[in-house]
């Protein structure tokens, strides 16, 4: 199934929903009853739902979890079978059927599982914390849990967070020097980062501290606003601008809570944090996403992980403080 046949149209920007395709994962317990994993991805990490192909090819250098390469569409993709990463026993040999194939970090990858059910509408919102318990079951790669029919729990999965455990992450640049030709530096600046994923907020702290730049961490839109509203309650008792606290924010979008477009529409529509420029680092690179990004007023869009291309973006968009900021 092709995602323009599978997918429906995308969200309307900043509504704080987004679509997941809902997937099973069937783990035979050892009294030999079934119990039935009941997970989702968004939609928009997805760009379709396949039969698993009959020609994977085992290939060396891949991490025992991936199941080998497969060429889908013309291209050749690596599969990882879900099951052995979850280190679930199979109900048979031939329980994975369907391979959701995503494309986030500048990669494709296929996903095997059991089944491929449905699509849901949620607001991030709606999205809860895990409980420990499953957490901890599944490596701390669960972003948050959903309640469903029969109050039944949905896992919402980092797959960011398994791929670089799998160590099949590409971070650009990151190991390297970025030549100083290649970025105008302006400056040293106290920048607020967004992002769920605990993975991905060490990854993108490491490249602005490594350019001697202080980083103060969010977790969702929520946590990120609550940050913003203090230091602009200390702006104003020291009788200096928000900017003097902090000169950009880089957000994620797909955060439980509320979600990047959410929170740069609410940025962007505050008379004080509208002045501070966002710039949204996303694991999406589709043109609906860069598309959502404008309409939220973002001033850039930027896909995860290239440290020359975000450092570029962190000197062309933050804001020089007019004062010294105090340390927080």
């Amino acid at each position: 199934m092709a995602k323009k046949d599978f997918l429906p149209k995308i969200l309307e920007t900043g509504s704080n929903e987004l679509e997941i395709i809902d997937f099973r994962m069937y783990e035979q317990l050892e009294d030999g009853s079934i119990y039935e994993w009941i997970m989702g991805v968004n939609v928009a990490k997805v760009k379709e739902v396949i039969l698993k192909p009959n020609n994977i090819i085992k290939a060396p250098g891949l991490p025992p979890e991936a199941e080998g390469m497969a060429k889908i569409r013309g291209e050749i993709v690596p599969i990882i079978n879900l099951a052995k990463w979850m280190k679930i026993k199979e109900p048979s040999e031939d329980a994975s059927k369907y391979v959701i194939v995503m494309e986030f970090l500048r990669e494709v990858v296929g996903i095997m599982v059991h089944e491929a059910k449905r699509i849901r509408r949620i607001r991030w919102s709606d999205i809860k914390r895990p409980p420990p318990s499953v957490d901890e079951r599944l490596g701390g790669k669960v972003i948050g849990v959903i309640e469903i029919e029969d109050g039944r729990l949905l896992l919402l999965l980092d797959f960011e967070g398994i791929l670089d455990e799998l160590g099949m992450i590409k971070i650009f640049g990151v190991t390297e020097e970025v030549p100083e030709e290649e970025v105008e530096r302006k400056g040293k600046f106290r920048i607020l980062i967004l992002d769920d994923s605990p993975v991905a907020r060490r990854i993108i702290r490491g490249i602005l501290e490594k350019d001697g730049h202080e980083v103060i961490e969010a977790q969702n839109g929520m946590e990120g606003l609550e940050i913003l509203e203090k230091l602009l309650q200390e702006a104003k008792e020291e009788g200096v601008d928000i900017t003097d606290k902090v000169q950009l924010i880089v957000s994620d979008i797909e955060m439980p809570g509320m979600d990047g477009l959410t929170f740069t529409k609410r940025i962007k529509q505050h008379p004080e944090f509208s002045k501070i420029p966002v710039i949204i680092n996303t694991s999406l690179s589709d043109k609906a996403t860069v598309d959502k990004a404008k309409m939220v007023e973002a001033d850039a869009h930027l896909v995860k992980f290239d440290a020359p291309d975000l450092l570029k973006l962190v000197h062309k968009y933050a804001v020089k403080p007019k004062h010294k900021h105090k340390e927080v």
